[in-house]
């Protein structure tokens, strides 16, 4: 087993995880948190993906994915917080 094969099964198991906790969080915060984490740990998988096939493209894909998980998890802290500052 490979450490790309390696790191796939252990983000796998932390997106997992973070889909239990985004299904059962008690909180509107914990959900948004196991959201924002399951979005990084999908592009985590798709970068170590990428390496395996020597796919130049699949790192335009995480770049992109990063971003939008960014700018998402801005827009929801400002949701929960309902606008304060």
């Amino acid at each position: 087993m490979t450490v790309a094969a390696l790191g796939i099964v252990l983000l796998a198991v932390a997106c997992i995880a973070s889909t239990y906790r985004m299904l059962a969080g008690p909180t509107e915060a914990d959900r948004v948190v196991a959201g924002d984490l399951l979005l990084f740990g999908v592009a985590g998988m798709i970068a170590l993906f990428g390496i395996r096939a020597a796919s130049t493209y699949t790192f335009d894909i995480v770049l992109i994915t990063s971003l939008v998980g960014f700018l998402g998890a801005l827009s929801l802290a400002r949701a929960l917080t309902r606008g304060k500052r």
